[in-house]
């Protein structure tokens, strides 16, 4: 080996390791980027959730007390179911609250006819001096004299006014475990439904005769409430309830707090901001002994008398009664009488 070969194989050694580098760099690149890609970073969603203080308002229960009612059959003033219907309140408000109080009286019809009626109420934290009235009405009509067929026929009544009376027993189950800083009175009124079958004004008065009845005579003297809310057919699939005139009239602060609080818990489809006409019915009464009251009533504009189409037919049955609107009506209602004197 010569001098020259002897110098030139670290270099050719060298030389073929910078290859064997280069080609190992370049192979580490290309399977690198085979690699998968990186996933995009995924963002998460939170959607909000409304902020609720009442008790949570159970509709299976609330259907319960409107089948249970419905199950008498019509209750009509002075028949049996009438009389078996108004043992069952008056039981179901005292399991729920020792303050139940049953004002009788007797009424007289626009066709003459006498009737023994009763108004059932429930008090809870009788001892406050800040109240809130609902209130509905118990009886039925006795006739279906918007139906076809069967128009003499008393009527069973689901929606008017069981699903009313439902959802203030649920209400009074649930204050009972749970009260809020003032006092409720919940009043189921008799004889509502016995009135003139042809409308009109001459006809307002004879209908609403047990509330009639208590505004000239309350269960307490002097008896005074912050507000009232009445509840009328407050149970059928897709019911909407409209802002009532006569509400708007006496007390647009109490149809403010009830639209908004619907509105905040997501019942703006039950809730709608719309006018609807007057309706003379037990909340006219309530105000005209000064107690702002509003009427939470399905109505439909597209009918010709502007309530539900079952609206005194026999169709006013359990097959109409939905879930979902007396959970709407009923969490709502709880909501409202939580949230007073406190700030949501």
């Amino acid at each position: 080996m010569n001098s020259r070969t002897a110098s030139l194989r670290p270099l050719c050694i060298t030389l073929r390791t910078l290859r064997e580098l280069i080609f190992l760099c370049s192979l580490i690149y290309l399977i690198s980027s085979c690699k998968e890609p990186k996933k995009p970073q995924q963002t998460t969603t939170t959607v909000t959730q409304p902020t609720i203080i009442a008790p949570i308002f159970n509709a299976d229960s609330a259907y319960s007390f409107v089948k249970a009612q419905c199950d008498f059959g019509p209750r009509v003033p002075g028949t049996k179911p009438h009389a078996a219907c108004a043992e069952y309140i008056v039981n179901k408000f005292k399991t729920y609250t020792p303050s139940v109080t049953i004002q009788t009286g007797v009424v007289t019809t626009f066709d003459g006819v006498k009737l023994n009626i009763k108004n059932i109420i429930a008090s809870f934290n009788p001892q406050s001096k800040s109240r809130v009235l609902l209130f509905a009405h118990w009886d039925t009509r006795p006739w279906a004299d918007q139906d076809t067929a069967g128009k003499n026929d008393p009527i069973i009544g689901a929606d008017d006014a069981g699903s009313g009376v439902g959802v203030l027993i649920e209400i009074a189950r649930q204050l009972s475990v749970q009260s809020p800083a003032i006092g409720i009175d919940l009043i189921c009124f008799d004889a509502e439904d016995w009135g003139k079958k042809d409308g009109g004004e001459e006809s307002e008065d004879t209908y609403a005769l047990g509330t009639q009845f208590w505004a000239k005579t309350p269960h307490i003297p002097g008896y005074i409430a912050d507000y009232g809310i009445l509840l009328d057919m407050v149970g059928a699939k897709g019911a909407q309830f409209r802002m009532e005139g006569f509400s708007k009239q006496y007390a647009q602060f109490v149809i403010d707090k009830v639209w908004k609080t619907a509105a905040r818990l997501g019942y703006s489809d039950y809730f709608l901001y719309q006018e609807s006409g007057f309706v003379t019915d037990d909340h006219v009464y309530v105000n005209r002994i000064n107690i702002p009251s509003i009427d939470i009533i399905h109505s439909n504009p597209s009918t010709r008398h502007g309530f539900g189409s079952h609206w005194h037919t026999h169709r006013d049955n359990m097959d109409i009664i939905d879930r979902n609107t007396l959970k709407a009506v009923g969490q709502t209602l709880l909501e409202v009488i939580f949230s007073e004197g406190k700030t949501v």
